[in-house]
This record gives C-alpha cells, structure tokens and sequence, in this order.
C-alpha cells in the first residue's frame, strides 16, 4: 500500500509538473520503502523511463513532438545514463549519496537564484 501511495503522488506530480520526479522517487524509496540509494535510484530511473515512454508515446500521437531537438537529446540523455551507471557500479552506494545531494543542492541553488532575481526585477517597478 505504501508503494501505491508513493506511486499515485508521485505519478500526480510527474504527470502534472514533470521535473524532479526522479529524485522524489528516491526520496520515497528511502525513506519509507527501505532502499539503499543505489538501488533507489536505479528503480527510480527504471520508473522514470517508462512515464516518459508513456508521455513520448501520447505526444507523438498529438503530434506535439519536435523531433529535431528530441533526437539529439535522448542521444544525450542515453549517454549521461550510460555514464552515471558505471561511475554508480564503480564507486557504489556513498558516492551516490553525495552526487545526488551536491545536484539536488545546486537545483535548490540555482532555483532560489532564480527567484531572487525575478523578486528584484519585479520590485523595481
């Protein structure tokens, strides 16, 4: 049941905002499934890909598909994960942990940055 919870929350929020799913996802299986982070992050990306399968495949239906920066980006993309998996496997759970909390630390950065700015922006009318 928890495992249920977990995935209509999440799914609600992947569906309806999208980024970020990935480290929820990990977040979740910690904490309240018991996972290490190795093996969370690995059954979060294995989610990960099929919601994103699942949105590919509805997009491409409507036609709303830019296929010219699709391409390169899921070359990309598979490239970052070919990587992210050996430097995983070599250097194991630890460094896992501390690569997703110095990302996750920077996104946190760089969104309150963000944010920053557009309060200073705007406050100056």
């Amino acid at each position: 049941w928890v495992a249920a919870g977990i995935g209509l929350v999440i799914g609600f929020y992947d569906g309806f905002f999208g980024p970020g799913t990935g480290s929820f996802l990990v977040f979740a299986y910690v904490r309240w499934l018991g996972y290490d982070f190795l093996h969370a992050s690995a059954a979060a990306k294995f989610i990960n890909l099929f919601t994103n399968m699942a949105a590919l495949v509805l997009f491409t239906w409507t036609g709303h598909v830019w296929w010219h920066l699709a391409l390169p980006l899921a070359m990309a993309n598979v490239a970052g994960s070919l990587l992210g998996t050996r430097m995983a496997l070599q250097h194991g759970t630890r460094f896992v942990r501390w690569l997703f909390i110095g990302v996750v630390a920077a996104l946190a950065l760089k969104t309150s940055w963000d944010a920053w700015r557009i309060l200073q922006t705007n406050s100056a009318f």
